[in-house]
Order: C-alpha cells, then structure tokens, then sequence
C-alpha cells in the first residue's frame, strides 16, 4: 500500500511538471471542423475562417512558438440513429475521442493548447484530453448558454447544449450510458467550474446550477457588479485553494450579437468588446491559462461577409487576449532605451 502511494504521488508530480511545462513560451494550435453537435451546418468552417483573420501571424507576434496542428480528420457514421433525443450520439461521442487524445498529446509535449471549434460539445473532448494532463484543472466557461442539460431535460437533444454534464462528477448518476460515449469518465468537479455572460438557460439547467451550487455570473450580474468584480470573485473561487491549471472555455456568442453575428444561437444581450476582452486579460494575468476553445463561429450563418470577418476577428482578439496581447499593443522587451551615440548624429536628429 506504501509503494502504491509513493508511485501515486511520484505521477502526480509528474504531471504537475507537465501542466507547468504546458504555459511556457510555446502554443499549439489545433482545428476541429465538426458540427454534429447540433443541427446547423457550417460551424465545421469555423478554424479556416479564424486562421484566415490572421490567428497564426497574431500569435507569432506574441513571442511565441507557435506550432499548427493543422485540423482533426473527424469521420461520419453513414447510420447514426438517435438515443433519447440525443442527436448523432456516436458520431459525437468518437469526435470527442479523437479530440482528446489529440489535447493530451500537445499538453504532455508542453504546450499551450488552443482548440479552433466547431461547436461546443467539442469541450467534451478538449477539457477531458486536458484533465488526463492536468487532473487538478478549473474550468472557466464563458458563454450565453449553460450547456449543462442532460438528455433528459434537454429541449432540442444536441448535444452542444450538454458538454458540461458529461465532465461533471456530481452529474454521474443522471447521465444514461449514451452509445459512442462508453470511453470517458467524469472528471471535474462542479466546485471547479465558473460560468461568465449566462442569458439563455433552460430550466433543467437553471435547477442543476442551483442544486450544485456552482459559480456563475449572468449578464445581469456583470452589469450588477462589473466586469472586474466578476473576475476578481471568478478568479478567488477558483484558486483562492491552490494555484492549479486553467482551461477556458470560450463561445463566441458568448458576445452581443452585434459583434458577434456569425453563430449559431445568438442571444440579445451579450458581453461588449472591452468585458469580454477584459475576462481574458485577467485570465492570461494569472500566469495559469493551459488551455483554451474557441467555438460556435460558423461563417454560414453571416448576413454578409463584413458579419463573418467581424466574428472571425474577434475571435482572434480573444484569443490573442488570452496569451498576452495587452490593449497597450504587443511590445518586444527592451532593456533600455537607445542613447544616441555622439554629436554628430545628434545634430543628424
């Protein structure tokens, strides 16, 4: 039994070095075009449109190595029936799995891993693959919706409005053994998790973040309180314990619709540029982002192209945000600043 924990604390340490190694100086990018998880097409376009915005050159201005892994090959079940109401149950289920062995991988390597969606039942793939890294990570989901419905209490059965169930601990016993789904296991727990810009969840949701009593601030509690108090309680809830990994989860839709046109669920109501460019500022200030989606662009759904680059933009500015671009610009350090070296180039000036 002594040999078992000593192993036990001896992989713990192990993996704590990897989750450090995984916020140096270098960011891997990874696309998953996918869809499934609900019922309009064109959000499988999302990482090309984002990259196109400049992702890649916006990185690399950031003094990192950026490495890009190109986009998963996801396959399609010619015959997917559904299960519950769930829709493409196995289809989203191997997505995920392939999702998350492939988060792992870049995490273990020493990555920062930023996840290009698709839509959000991706998360289930992304967060777990981090979780087998980084066991002891928290999780910040920033989004107009919950995405914590069950089959159950779900109105549509897509499951980009159930990711969070299936990670959630306390959930276990209210998730029924759904087909495609039978290689993971929860992982998180719900004290664990901070929802940000809630403004459309369903009621069996509304009864699962009171009954767990999980953290989460709605637009109306961001108004309340302000963007910088909603940080400063996000940010104490969830490390105040321990200084642990964070993985951000971020919606695009999460953002007024008005910045944010190109999605799929809209919602009035949503972040402005500076709160949701603010959220991700104060993440990136910790020191402890790990990893990162951004999801639910899907160029399809623009009214125009301007609707399209405008949601393709900001959702580089997020995630530029989040690994260290400032609204002050990205500056390259300089120890000093240049003195002029004799008269005469001074009388040059």
């Amino acid at each position: 039994m002594a040999l078992r924990g000593s192993l036990f604390r001896l992989l713990q340490t192990q993996l704590n070095h990897t989750c450090q190694q995984s916020r140096a100086q270098s960011v891997a990018v990874l696309g998953a075009p996918f869809s499934k998880g609900q019922k309009r097409r064109g959000v499988e376009h999302g990482p090309k449109v984002i990259r196109d915005a400049g992702l890649m050159d916006r990185l690399s201005g950031l003094e990192y190595a950026v490495h890009d892994f190109g986009d998963l090959n996801f396959h399609h079940l010619e015959t997917d029936e559904p299960y519950m109401d769930v829709k493409f149950p196995r289809t989203v289920g191997a997505a995920n799995k392939m999702l998350c062995g492939a988060t792992s991988r870049a995490i273990g390597a020493g990555h920062t891993l930023v996840m290009l969606g698709g839509d959000h039942s991706l998360a289930i793939g992304s967060v777990g693959g981090h979780a087998e890294q980084c066991p002891d990570l928290c999780l910040i989901w920033v989004d107009a919706h919950a995405d914590v419905n069950t089959p159950m209490t779900s109105p549509s059965g897509n499951l980009h409005g159930q990711p969070v169930a299936f990670m959630l601990k306390e959930m276990q016993d209210k998730m029924p053994n759904i087909p495609g789904f039978s290689w993971m296991k929860p992982f998180l727990s719900s004290r664990d998790l901070v929802y940000i810009g809630l403004r459309d969840v369903d009621p069996g949701e509304y009864q699962i973040l009171k009954n767990l009593g999980i953290q989460y601030f709605t637009m109306r509690d961001i108004d309340r309180l302000g963007i910088q108090r909603v940080m400063e309680v996000t940010l104490d809830h969830l490390l105040s314990r321990k200084q642990r990994p964070i993985h951000l989860s971020f919606d695009i839709d999460a953002f007024d619709p008005s910045l944010a046109p190109a999605t799929g669920t809209p919602v009035n109501g949503g972040l402005t540029y500076r709160e949701g460019i603010y959220i991700t500022e104060e993440i990136h200030n910790t020191g402890l982002l790990s990893a990162m989606d951004l999801v639910e662009v899907n160029p399809v759904l623009g009214a125009s192209r301007e609707a399209v680059q405008a949601t393709a933009s900001l959702a580089v500015d997020v995630i530029a945000s989040s690994l260290g671009q400032t609204r002050e610009g990205a500056h390259v350090p300089m120890d000093e600043i240049p003195s002029v070296k004799n008269d005469t180039e001074k009388l040059r000036i």
